[in-house]
């Protein structure tokens, strides 16, 4: 079983950054590939961000926007977000798929967090 915590939501302007973290259990946490995931209200939730090892994927919506990366040692995902825009207003959530596959496909992750607020202002 694996638990997935999110943190560093908040509520910020238009322009501002923010960094969310996810911390995970687990021995093999190297192995799982991380999605970030997010839903507003009224809406289905969507690909964020994911990364499987080195290599990195991102919604044509967060292109150059944001940015996954993650720390084995400390077996934490994060999710660092510059340039905020207010239709990035959402809960964000984490996720790890177990067997390694980074994909676009909330179905296919395995783990998911409690997510974490972000609402941007205008």
């Amino acid at each position: 079983q694996v638990q997935l915590v999110e943190s560093g939501g908040g509520l910020v302007q238009a322009g501002a950054s923010l960094r969310l973290s996810c911390a995970a259990s687990g021995r093999t946490f190297s192995s799982y590939a991380m999605g970030w995931f997010r839903q507003a209200p009224g809406k289905e939730r969507e690909f964020v961000a994911a990364i499987r090892w080195s290599s990195t994927y991102y919604a044509n919506s967060v292109k150059g926007r944001f940015t996954i990366f993650r720390d084995n040692v400390k077996n934490t995902v994060y999710l660092q977000m510059n340039s905020l825009k207010p239709e990035d207003t959402a809960v964000y959530y984490c996720a790890a798929n177990q067997i390694g596959r980074a994909t676009m496909e909330p179905r296919e992750y395995d783990y998911w967090g409690q997510g974490t607020q972000v609402t941007v202002s205008s």
